[in-house]
């Protein structure tokens, strides 16, 4: 089974929605993407809390609780002979006429996609180019993970394969933002550096983790691209990737996962992970 949807357990060839839901119509819906780890959803809270936060932002209500969702992980393991997987939670706004008329979206489409994990090497390099797309401006007040990812698909058509290369957007205002698929840090004199969620940015789950947990000197703040061209060391985050160095943008070449700032984040992340220590 590849799919849990409204409660029932689907085949991807089984699974089907509405070509009037307005997630298909008007690209109104919301995500979040994340894996297990022997059986468990790591920063669940964290996860839930964005989406649902989305979710109230624009009116659609939800009709399952977190507990629910997560046994629904519990039936896709189970029905995949318990491996671990990648996990997609999607809501999109539901099936209504033609039109904006709706003043809330009361029976959303829920589905939970699982897939098999992509190969992963703790600690592999990739490299990043600087993308010629411009960050777009967030659907709303802040950016939320949502079916409006035209953007993001738009700066992933520049590169060959985002398995060994991330592109970094800069925004209108020609600051630096954000991975096609990651938020950023670099380190430069032993401080830690971010683009601000003020810069249009999606608040990654494992960015605030990375926040939270640094014990570095770390600001957010609005940059140049040769603030982190200077840069000693380069890495992104992702919920599915975890922590992965960057070796080189362009010509400029970066410690990778020989800096010590990387080095150590991603040993307590690993470790947070085995529950040897709090997230």
């Amino acid at each position: 089974m590849e799919a849990w949807k409204n409660g029932q357990l689907y085949k991807a060839s089984e699974l089907t929605v509405s070509a009037y839901d307005h997630g298909f119509l008007y690209g109104l819906g919301f995500f979040e993407t994340f894996r297990t780890y022997n059986g468990n959803v790591f920063l669940w809270d964290e996860h839930w809390l964005r989406l649902t936060e989305a979710l109230a932002d624009f009116r659609i209500d939800l009709p399952y609780d977190k507990q629910a969702i997560l046994e629904a992980v519990n039936l896709l393991t189970e029905a995949n002979k318990g491996e671990d997987g990648y996990f997609r939670l999607n809501v999109s706004a539901g099936i209504h006429d033609l039109g904006l008329q709706p003043n809330n979206y009361q029976e959303p489409t829920v589905i939970l996609y699982r897939k098999p994990l992509p190969p992963m090497i703790r600690g592999k390099e990739k490299s990043a180019v600087w993308l010629k797309t411009v960050r777009n401006t967030p659907e709303s007040s802040i950016r939320h993970k949502s079916h409006h990812f035209a953007n993001n698909v738009q700066a992933r058509l520049e590169l060959d394969s985002l398995a060994v290369q991330e592109g970094i957007f800069i925004n209108a205002s020609g600051y630096v933002a954000e991975g096609i698929t990651s938020n950023v840090f670099w380190v430069n004199g032993g401080k830690v550096y971010t683009p601000s969620v003020e810069t249009g940015i999606l608040n990654g789950t494992t960015r605030k983790w990375t926040l939270k947990n640094c014990t570095s000197d770390i600001e957010e703040g609005f940059y140049t691209k040769n603030h982190l061209e200077s840069a000693e060391e380069v890495f992104i985050t992702n919920a599915v990737q975890e922590l992965v160095p960057i070796k080189s943008i362009g010509g400029k070449q970066f410690l990778g996962n020989l800096g010590p700032v990387y080095k150590e984040l991603h040993k307590q992340y690993v470790a947070c992970i085995q529950g040897k220590r709090r997230a």
